[in-house]
């Protein structure tokens, strides 16, 4: 166990959530210093479970193994069994809790289409940027960058979009109740699953050993835990924020406060802009839970041991991390979110632009998977796996 790591962790998680409180002078309650607690276990969780929907996409197009893309199904399905409930009954039980459902267009797919083919040149999602990052990963840093920067390019330059081709949101809690919305999303799921197990069976003749859980405290953990505490993130996140889980709307706010500080003239975009540079990064919920994935995951490194940053990167390694971060920073503002805010966050909501989502950055994703192909970034599979 690396002890500083952890304690650095330790100190800087107790700093954020002090900052964020009442004692921060930016907020009068504890909420957001509760949501940077929910962000660490989160990062704890994502580390020590290593749950990406990166890789968990890639193995599926390259190797037909679908041991990671179920997990996530498994995440989603123990989610909506709680917020489905919570978002149609919740003012009965005095939760003030809201879903998002946002409208399902033209820009929203080729978004969502961006964010799938970046991050697989970038090597991790939205989520899986975070926890590497705080992990220790180099690498991950300056793709992390390059989605703020990609984020901040979408804040001066989003009127194109203006005009396109869309539809208003489609619920499922409000057009078919919520007995009837759980059925068909908890349907569609188990159809999803049941179709990557005829895939890997007919691929492999069996399926892959499931990882186990060696230790609660050191990991590694098996997948399914991982999708059980993420579940738990989810839900925490809707009661205590009122919200779904989100990751990059803190990426433009972050973009924009930074060149703010450097003297660039971003205030001159709009006046969403001027208003982010005068807020606190302790001021919102996402930038908070953000900084708590981070400090969750580098404890979690330290206690098993792994972290070891290096700076030893190749040309390649660099600019497909520049390209894949600005392609996913753009991709998630179109698409209202990335892998969890736009795909989980969506469907757990009830809301049609979730499985829009899932569908077109699956879609960029395969491409993606075939460009690292091309460019040489995973070696050749085995006769055995190909």
């Amino acid at each position: 166990m690396l002890k500083w790591v952890v304690i650095v962790a330790f100190v800087g998680l107790c700093a954020v959530a002090w900052a964020a409180g009442p004692q921060g002078g930016v907020n009068d309650d504890y909420i957001l210093s509760y949501a940077t607690v929910i962000g660490a276990l989160g990062g704890f969780a994502l580390y020590h479970a290593a749950f990406g929907f990166t890789g968990g996409w890639r193995r599926i197009v390259r190797e037909r193994r679908g041991q990671g893309f179920r997990a996530q199904l498994l995440l989603i399905a123990m989610t909506v069994l709680v917020s489905f409930p919570l978002l149609a009954y919740g003012d009965a039980i005095g939760v003030d809790a809201n879903g998002w459902v946002f409208p399902v267009g033209v820009a929203s797919a080729i978004g969502a289409a961006m964010f799938g083919f970046g991050m697989q040149l970038g090597g991790g999602c939205g989520s899986g940027t975070l926890f590497t990052v705080g992990g220790g990963s180099t690498r991950m840093v300056i793709t992390l960058v390059a989605f703020i920067a990609g984020s901040v390019l979408w804040t001066g330059t989003a009127a194109w979009t203006q005009g396109l081709p869309r539809i208003e949101g489609v619920s499922a809690l409000s057009t078919f109740g919520m007995p009837g919305a759980l059925a068909i999303v908890l349907g569609a799921l188990a159809l999803i699953y049941w179709a990557t197990l005829r895939i890997e069976l007919s691929h492999h003749g069996a399926l892959e050993l499931r990882r186990k859980t060696s230790s609660t405290m050191f990991g590694p953990w098996s997948l399914e835990l991982g999708a059980l505490a993420l579940a738990l993130v989810v839900v925490l996140t809707l009661l205590v924020l009122g919200r779904p889980w989100g990751i990059t709307s803190a990426y433009p706010f972050w973009g924009v406060k930074a060149l703010d500080a450097l003297g660039a003239p971003v205030l001159e975009w709009n006046g969403w802009s001027q208003r982010a540079a005068d807020r606190s990064i302790f001021s919102d919920g996402t930038s908070v839970m953000n900084i708590g994935i981070m400090l969750g995951a580098l404890a979690a490194s330290g206690l098993a041991g792994k972290f070891a940053p290096t700076l030893r990167l190749s040309f390649r390694d660099v600019w497909t991390a520049v390209l894949g971060g600005l392609l996913m920073g753009y991709g998630a503002r179109l698409a209202y979110g990335c892998n969890i805010g736009g795909f989980v966050g969506g469907v757990i909501s009830g809301s049609l632009h979730g499985w829009r989502w899932h569908i077109f950055g699956f879609a960029g994703s395969w491409l993606g998977v075939i460009a690292r192909g091309a460019i040489g970034m995973d070696p050749p599979l085995s006769k055995k796996s190909a």
